[in-house]
């Protein structure tokens, strides 16, 4: 199988916006951390509102203690690192995984993480959009600025 790779050309992302550089940023370090990452665990991200949106990630075999949740620079970082196991188990099938991970969300401006639940081997992390009132949308009211009329004098 033959791998080529993929160029984006972001000109017309330049041309059309100001102020957004940091998309560019960020779009150059999440094609770049993909490349180099696993898909362990397994995850969806779901939309749950019109802000709001739930990431559950596979973690079947860890306790909560084995987990953190961490928010940093606008990144979401889940980490499991599970304690050595010191029973003297012997499998003779070992199919679920249980190795170390980190699993990083870049998360948007004004997106908090509202709370973190882990049930039935299901970590969920519940993510909302806040946006400060001032940020919001308000309709700017027009004004005329008709000229006045100056009447004219006669000079004689």
């Amino acid at each position: 199988m033959r791998m080529t790779m993929r160029t984006f050309n972001l000109a017309p992302l330049h041309r059309a916006t100001v102020g957004f550089d940091q998309i560019a940023d960020m779009l150059d370090r999440t094609l770049s951390a993909d490349a180099g990452q696993t898909n362990y665990p397994p995850y969806n991200i779901e939309k749950t509102a019109d802000d709001a949106w739930r990431i559950s990630v596979a973690v079947a075999g860890f306790a909560d203690a084995d987990l953190d949740v961490e928010l940093r620079d606008h990144a979401l970082i889940v980490t499991g690192r599970k304690a050595d196991d010191t029973t003297t188990r012997k499998f003779l099938h070992r199919g679920i995984a249980t190795r170390a991970f980190e699993r990083r969300f870049q998360l948007a401006d004004h997106v908090r993480v509202q709370g973190a639940s882990h049930e039935n081997g299901m970590l969920h992390i519940d993510l909302i959009r806040e946006v400060p009132e001032a940020l919001k949308p308000r309709r700017i009211e027009i004004t005329s600025n008709a000229p006045t009329l100056v009447e004219a004098k006669s000079v004689n």
